[in-house]
């Protein structure tokens, strides 16, 4: 458990609750399965080289390489032959987000405005995801300093990704009936036949469909919505066990082997970046 608190390191702060990153020091052993977020997510690679998947896009990423991912955009980082990668990721909330964008001259009624790009090699911009990890993790920065930072991250991001001046194209409709019935009962033991009948799909074309437009199988986007839930639950305190039986696990260990597969660390380690 050392080995694997050394090499990563989670920031959290009570006062600043609409930003959080990770700092991966030695990737080597750090695994994602497919999964997504619902914050707006962007990371810096600051060493070595890894595999990026987004949304059936691959590409391999290096040192000066900044990966964009949308909320709910399904994705996944991975080593290449064991070799060493580093990496520092934020995770920014999407309604404080949007707040900043519309100071920026963007439309309110967009809300939160995506971006087009995956990634990035612009030096700027990933001087701005690395400081800003810089002072995150610096004990004795202050306040002031980790917000006026997060600040520039999103000016630099407005400037450099060019945002999507239009919203994404609706779901098909059955489709988002249907994610939209296993986000509301995720903790939930539901089958195949609840989603099909409450989204009005026959099986066969949800199984065929759904993948192909979310990027993951009905039951991948369950788990990962758990994993979603599990993540703000223990945020907010809640202990482990507790949360595992909440969130529609069979047990704590079952809990902790499936946010490891998603997360890439335990719920214990997950906790410990709390400030």
């Amino acid at each position: 458990m050392e080995r694997h608190r050394d090499v990563m390191r989670f920031w959290r702060d009570t006062t600043l609750p609409f930003l959080e990153a990770r700092r991966v020091t030695d990737g080597r052993r750090v695994c994602y399965a497919k999964h997504s977020h619902e914050t707006f997510s962007i990371g810096a690679i600051t060493g070595g080289h890894s595999t990026y998947w987004n949304q059936g896009h691959t590409e391999t990423v290096t040192p000066g390489s900044v990966v964009v991912m949308n909320p709910e955009e399904v994705h996944a980082c991975n080593p290449i032959d064991d070799c060493p990668w580093s990496y520092d990721m934020l995770y920014l909330d999407c309604d404080w987000l949007a707040g900043l964008q519309q100071e920026l001259g963007a439309p309110e009624h967009l809300g939160f405005q995506t971006f087009a790009a995956r990634s990035s090699r612009h030096p700027a911009l990933y001087r701005r995801v690395t400081g800003l990890c810089d002072t995150l993790f610096a004990p004795d920065a202050t306040r002031l300093a980790r917000e006026t930072r997060a600040i520039e991250l999103v000016v630099e991001m407005q400037r450099r990704l060019a945002p999507r001046l239009q919203p994404l194209e609706a779901h098909p409709l059955g489709l988002q009936r249907a994610a939209e019935y296993i986000d509301a009962h995720c903790t939930e033991a539901i089958g195949l036949d609840d989603i099909c009948h409450a989204a009005g799909l026959s099986r066969s074309y949800l199984v065929r469909r759904f993948k192909a437009h979310y990027g993951i199988t009905p039951h991948a986007f369950l788990i990962n919505r758990r994993i979603q839930l599990g993540c703000a639950r223990l945020r907010a305190g809640q202990p482990i066990a507790d949360v595992a039986a909440d969130c529609g696990f069979a047990d704590q260990a079952h809990f902790q082997r499936t946010f490891k597969r998603l997360r890439a660390t335990t719920p214990g380690h997950y906790l410990g970046g709390t400030v």
